[in-house]
């Protein structure tokens, strides 16, 4: 659970001076799939301080950027340890990198090689060449299910009280099978927008994510109607479980962003300043047709 590796500049194999440099952030996973990629091979690699956070995302922040780069390449020497000046980046670190600015600095060039790790092998392979595969950045089926269950602990824990005050409501206001339900709906709704949302993801209407999220729920709060006997249930108790599930689900699935190649940071503060007040009133406005269906 450590997830921090030691920036500085590390061998793979038994490199000679004019082997290439690799460079990658210091988070542990990124770290060790390059390792993997590159196993067997006669590499430098140059690990920059992200703080344990990978390529991408450290490149957006700035951590993965000029000014470290051109630090790391000081502090280690490299220009005493190799005989080129090359360097090879992540294509997705190239938002936090201004190329000519570690030229001028340092007199490395800067080589953009690949998008995953996996290829830099057959790059290395092709003259250091990238090919159009290399640079293409892909979200399939698999990849976005490979995800699923990091989301799903991270909700797990907050979900786990919300159901349990769920249930406590349910079981002092109406009975211990209310409660039950409620709670039961509730983790539906979250297991929709966590797993059912993102796998869904291409094929759903919108461009949203939390209207993603939301049609999906609506889905379950339509499956829920039927397996829970919703035509025992006042219009208030129908209105509510339409009107929140889908707001829950709605939630989960726009915490996926986070994971996805699909949006932007303005993007998803847009989407945030609308969608998150929707919701809060989604579930406000649910709070008081059930309150409303216990005492009419």
């Amino acid at each position: 659970m450590i997830y921090l590796v030691p920036p500085g500049l590390y061998a793979i194999g038994a490199p000679a001076p004019d082997d290439p440099v690799v460079v990658t952030a210091n988070y542990k996973m990124s770290y060790d799939i390059v390792r993997q990629a590159l196993s067997g091979r006669n590499v430098w690699l140059l690990v920059l301080e992200t703080f344990g956070i990978n390529v991408w995302c450290a490149a957006g922040k700035g951590t993965f950027g000029t000014d470290e780069l051109v630090r790391r390449i000081e502090a280690t020497g490299l220009a005493g340890v190799v005989t080129h000046r090359r360097l090879l980046l992540p294509i997705l670190g190239a938002p936090g990198v201004a190329a000519h600015e570690v030229k001028r600095r340092t007199g490395f060039t800067v080589h953009y090689a690949t998008i995953r790790a996996a290829d830099l092998a057959e790059y290395l392979d092709n003259g250091m060449v990238t090919t159009p595969a290399m640079r293409e950045l892909t979200f399939t089926f698999s990849e976005r299910l490979a995800l699923v269950p990091v989301e799903l602990v991270q909700a797990l824990k907050p979900a786990t009280v919300i159901i349990l005050c769920l249930f406590l409501i349910g079981y002092l206001f109406w009975t211990p099978i209310a409660g039950l339900k409620a709670s039961l709906a509730y983790l539906g709704a979250m297991l929709t927008g966590v797993a059912v949302g993102p796998m869904l993801l291409p094929w759903l209407p919108g461009r949203g994510f939390s209207i993603k999220g939301a049609v999906t729920g609506l889905a379950w709060s339509a499956a829920w109607y039927l397996l829970a006997g919703g035509n025992g249930w006042g219009w208030p108790v129908t209105a509510a479980a339409f009107i929140a599930l889908p707001a829950v689900s709605a939630f989960h699935t726009l915490n996926f962003t986070g994971c996805s190649t699909y949006t932007s940071r303005t993007g998803v503060k847009k989407e945030m300043r609308l969608s998150m007040p929707a919701m809060g009133g989604a579930i406000a406005v649910s709070l008081l047709l059930l309150l409303a269906g216990r005492f009419l």
